[in-house]
């Protein structure tokens, strides 16, 4: 009976030692005995903290895949909920060795009528597709972005009310240009168009105001900060960006 009981009591420290689950110790977690190391190590293998990454970036289809260009390391995933809906949610992922690591999940604004394909001056829609991310300003000082940064007082002014009658103040305080139909390397604020101003333009990210854009995407002002901070022209980052079905075309 006595014999019984030892080994009874053996076995249960063994499992306490090893874990259930089988994965990685916690940082704190007492180091495991030496014993039971061989059986049941305490690092998951390489292959299995690969499988939390994903190899592709999520919700997109071919079509949309191979339009981000091969150096891009950073990629701004926007979202929309439907082809007409003003709500969509924003994340930023950088590609690493093992896939494309995603950071937070920000609900943003798309423009009123929702997305387009072909995006005309005045349609109060999104244009879909992948665009550089090649220079930032606003009204306030630069938080520390390594992108281009203008800022200018007068020109990044947001006045009036938006489309629920909420306050537009504020919404330029940061922006980040969307390279469509602009020319990259210049300050947001240049209305140069090199498809006419028939297919409008000025498309950016800014801080949110609470309801639809006119046709950029904004995102609540801690966000913008934090994703000024975050992108790198070395990364060559991009905007992919559009409703949920055209994304997975």
């Amino acid at each position: 009976m006595i014999t019984h009981r030892v080994r009874a009591a053996l076995l249960a420290a063994s499992l306490l030692l090893t874990g259930c689950g089988g994965g990685a110790a916690s940082p704190d977690r007492r180091a495991p005995d030496p014993a039971t190391t061989a059986a049941a190590p305490s690092t998951p293998a390489p292959e299995a903290a690969a499988q939390t990454v994903p190899q592709q970036l999520p919700g997109l289809g071919p079509k949309t895949r191979s339009a981000v260009p091969a150096s891009a390391r950073q990629v701004v995933v926007v979202t929309g909920r439907g082809r007409d809906s003003p709500l969509s949610e924003a994340v930023l992922y950088r590609r690493t060795g093992t896939g494309w690591q995603p950071g937070p999940t920000w609900p943003a604004h798309n423009a009123l009528r929702g997305w387009t394909d072909h995006h005309l001056s005045g349609d109060l829609r999104s244009p879909i597709g992948v665009y550089g991310l090649t220079d930032a300003g606003g009204r306030l000082p630069d938080p520390g972005t390594r992108l281009p940064y203008d800022r200018s007082t007068g020109g990044f002014r947001s006045p009036g009310t938006g489309f629920e009658g909420e306050s537009l103040a504020g919404s330029f305080d940061y922006v980040i240009a969307i390279d469509y139909n602009r020319k990259p390397g210049t300050s947001p604020l240049d209305w140069t168009r090199p498809l006419g101003t028939g297919r409008g333009g000025g498309i950016w990210i800014h801080v949110d105001h609470g309801g639809p854009t006119h046709g950029c995407v904004s995102i609540a002002e801690p966000h913008m900060r934090e994703l000024l901070r975050a992108l790198d022209p070395a990364l060559h980052p991009v905007v992919v960006m559009g409703d949920h079905a055209s994304l997975a075309r």
